[in-house]
């Protein structure tokens, strides 16, 4: 009687101990290391896109171009056109057609021209708490490294 229980109960333990244990590696990092969810050009894959939602194909542009708006008002040493450039080739090495570099360049300009516009008219913009948050992503985005993380 205890053999045919296991045969029975064999396939529905396993399938769960499976999903138990690729939830378990998701939640400590260890997902990305072994490749699957390794999130180099802003698309969810493989067996993270079950625990990790999907990015908005338009976050990264929007991500740069605030971020080298608030770094610019709050007094970082950088050329933002450079960066610009920069951000832009890596878009087309990764195949963005001419539509494509379109809206991502009109993203990260009026995600600049917002950021700045609204942070110019804030004398106490540039907490320590901010320029800590700012220096490690723009220092990422200087080395030519826009992955999202």
């Amino acid at each position: 009687m205890h053999l045919r229980f296991w045969k029975i109960c064999r396939p529905p333990v396993a399938v769960a101990s499976a999903v138990a244990l690729l939830f378990a590696l998701s939640a400590c990092g260890t997902m990305s290391s072994l490749g699957g969810g390794g999130d180099d050009d802003g698309a969810s894959t493989g067996l993270a896109s079950f625990t990790k939602k999907r990015a908005d194909p338009m976050d990264r542009p929007t991500r740069v171009g605030w971020t080298s708006a608030r770094a610019a008002r709050c007094g970082f040493v950088f050329d933002p056109a450079r960066l610009r450039a920069s951000y832009f080739a890596f878009e087309q090495s990764y195949g963005a057609d001419p539509k494509r570099m379109q809206d991502i360049q009109k993203a990260y300009d009026y995600s600049l021209q917002s950021t700045a516009e609204g942070a110019k008219h804030d004398a106490g913009y540039c907490t320590r708490e901010r320029v800590d948050e700012i220096r490690p992503e723009l220092n990422r985005y200087l080395a030519g490294d826009f992955r999202t993380l």
